[in-house]
């Protein structure tokens, strides 16, 4: 299994906070998909090129563990991190990390199932498998 890597900057905003300050959970799901759309346009190839192309990435699996709070203004980053796990799946790792002390604030991943416009198993696009084999 081969890899790849891609780094993205987030802020959290008020709004992505409770009343506390401190990150709502859901929101690292969210920042998984900035990391993650990140990382695929690395590859010259947008999510909505690669959906004009006929081809979907739906989650078929997410976990994330929490280990420290974000909070309101913390500048976070994101790494992510993609490995084929076969030819029609695909499993994204990502840690959030706060950049002020680099703190590890949550850790998780997604799996993804390359699917076709109707909604069938289809082998991962050449481009992708090239690029993530090509980068272990």
């Amino acid at each position: 299994m081969s890899t790849c890597r891609a780094v993205s900057r987030v802020r959290v905003r008020y709004a992505e906070t409770d009343q506390m300050g401190i990150v709502y959970y859901a929101n690292y799901l969210v920042w998984f998909e900035v990391g993650r759309t990140d990382l695929l346009r690395l590859t010259g190839w947008s999510y909505r090129e690669m959906e004009a192309d006929g081809f979907a990435l739906p989650v078929v699996e997410a976990h994330c563990e929490y280990r420290q709070s974000a909070r309101y203004d913390d500048e976070l980053e994101i790494l992510t991190t993609g490995v084929i796990v076969s030819p029609v799946r695909v499993k994204f790792d990502y840690q959030v990390v706060r950049t002020a002390d680099g703190a590890p604030l949550a850790g998780g991943h997604t799996v993804h199932a390359s699917l076709d416009t109707s909604g069938k198993p289809r082998r991962l696009p050449d481009r992708i498998r090239g690029f993530l084999s090509a980068s272990a």
